[in-house]
């Protein structure tokens, strides 16, 4: 097997999922998901070395329905061991159900790559990429672009003994980039501690940054979402990037707390020791040290339950004299971003800190001056980082932004009260490039005569031509932070 590079794997993935699509009269959800059993019969192989690879095809299986049978055969057994060990995500009853001859070509076109050895980026964004074109829904998901999670997560700086949750994980990007982010800087404190870097380790080296890496992806990243699909997807996501899976779970988070389900609450308990029956109302969920999340937008899909708006100052009327005060009163309805900001909030404990997109409005719009207020009042305002226009195109357009907030203990919200906020300095920026163009097309550095930029391939000797010079090839996307 070897590593995929550049977009090999994300035309491998779309190769497979259009055969499957084109071939067994599924609807892409179905196809989607049939693909997904396939990824884990894929990985869930390559975990068994050194034991003799069993997710293979032959050419000579494949060009006849016999052996496109025993390349079915093969693969079940390996699906059987896939079933025991995520319960959390197949059943018993869950089977393969692509017919033999397109089962054999998709595993033909894997078989040739390490799905655990290649970068995560490269398998993040082709596996992001077929889930958004077959998952993304009409609630206001649009999934964030990987520069993107990647400038939030860098920014909050996640360390590793810090409890990491997106409150809307869709198919589960931020939490794995904040994972790939924990155990780069986990992977420097090995090279620093033994003198040596990670290809020089002796077993024993390996094992033991192993073991850190398994235990922090068991404990400290989460994933909540509404969406059961996406929740599926965000676990497969996990599993693909370093096998934490099992904190990811289904659940309407707006809900109030003593309302949410008994195996979500069962699940939290266990990992903060925690009694279920004390996770009951806003003031007793603030277990996290980060939140990093995008999410659901839009006026098209109101929060008008009066039961989950009591919950939240910011779903009360509030008036202006010179300054915001709160009402008693209920809106009739609220965007469910507004909400989703003070929900994040009360999951933060004091001093967490937070990286949330929300559209512009929310930072601009007069009428709701009170959220800024609110905001300012709770949280100091590290940065604000005003996103390209053409961010989420070409599924959306809307216009937003970037706020890292450090919540306030109600001690500092109280002696602010008294004595006034001092002056401290706030990061801005803007955005000027994100590597792509509003229909989505990549955008490349060009020279002051509009030719792109190229630069020497020095990482690929392999691209040497025959004089011995290096090849030229694309420099990296324009993007700007």
């Amino acid at each position: 097997m070897k590593n995929a590079v550049d977009d090999n794997l994300l035309f491998v993935f779309r190769t497979c999922h259009d055969y499957i699509y084109g071939n067994d009269g599924l609807h892409k959800d179905k196809a989607f998901f049939e693909f997904l059993k396939i990824i884990f019969c894929k990985i869930e192989d390559e975990k068994n070395v050194p034991r003799p690879l069993n997710f293979y095809a032959t050419s000579g299986e494949r060009k006849n329905p016999d052996g496109q049978l025993v390349v079915k055969q093969r693969i079940e057994k390996i699906f059987n061991a896939v079933k025991l060990r995520y319960p959390q995500i197949f059943s018993d009853a869950d089977n393969l159900e692509l017919t033999p001859r397109s089962l054999a070509r998709v595993v033909s076109e894997l078989q040739k790559y390490s799905l655990l050895n290649t970068n995560i980026d490269i398998k993040g964004k082709a596996y992001e990429e077929i889930v958004g074109a077959n998952l993304r829904g009409d609630r206001g998901e649009f999934f964030t672009p990987r520069n993107v999670m990647k400038m939030v997560v860098d920014m909050i700086d996640p360390q590793l003994d810090e409890k990491i949750l997106d409150s809307s994980c869709g198919t589960g990007g931020f939490p794995v980039i904040a994972m790939t982010h924990v155990i780069d800087a986990l992977e420097k404190f090995f090279v620093d501690e033994f003198k040596a870097p990670r290809a020089d380790w002796n077993e024993d080296i390996r094992r033991q940054f192993q073991a850190q890496i398994a235990d922090s992806a068991s404990k400290n990243f989460f994933g909540f979402d509404l969406n059961p699909d996406l929740v599926k997807a965000a676990k497969m996501n996990m599993v693909m990037n370093n096998d934490g899976s099992g904190n990811i779970w289904q659940a309407n988070s707006l809900l109030p707390p003593h309302e949410w389900s008994d195996d979500f609450k069962r699940g939290l308990a266990r990992i903060f020791n925690l009694a279920p029956e004390n996770i009951r109302n806003a003031n007793s969920i603030a277990l996290f040290d980060v939140i990093v999340t995008n999410p659901p937008f839009g006026s098209k899909i109101p929060i008008d339950d009066e039961h989950i708006l009591r919950q939240f100052d910011l779903a009360h009327i509030w008036t202006f004299d010179g300054v915001w005060s709160m009402t008693d009163d209920l809106r009739s309805s609220v965007p469910p971003e507004i909400l989703f900001v003070e929900r994040c909030t009360q999951l933060l404990k004091p001093g967490g800190r937070m990286g949330i997109v929300l559209p512009d409005s929310i930072l601009g719009s007069p009428g709701l001056g009170y959220i800024r207020a609110w905001l300012i009042r709770n949280h100091k305002i590290l940065a604000s980082i005003d996103l390209h226009a053409d961010t989420f195109q070409p599924h959306n357009g809307t216009q937003t932004s970037v706020l890292i907030l450090q919540k306030k203990s109600p001690a500092e919200i109280a002696n602010e009260e008294r004595n006034g906020i001092d002056d401290y300095e706030i990061f801005m920026a803007q955005v000027e490039r994100v590597g792509h163009d509003k229909r989505g097309n990549a955008t490349f550095k060009r020279d002051d005569d509009g030719r792109e930029i190229l630069l020497d391939d020095k990482k690929n000797p392999r691209r040497r031509n025959r004089r011995g010079r290096q090849n030229l090839s694309r420099l990296e996307k324009k993007t700007s932070r």
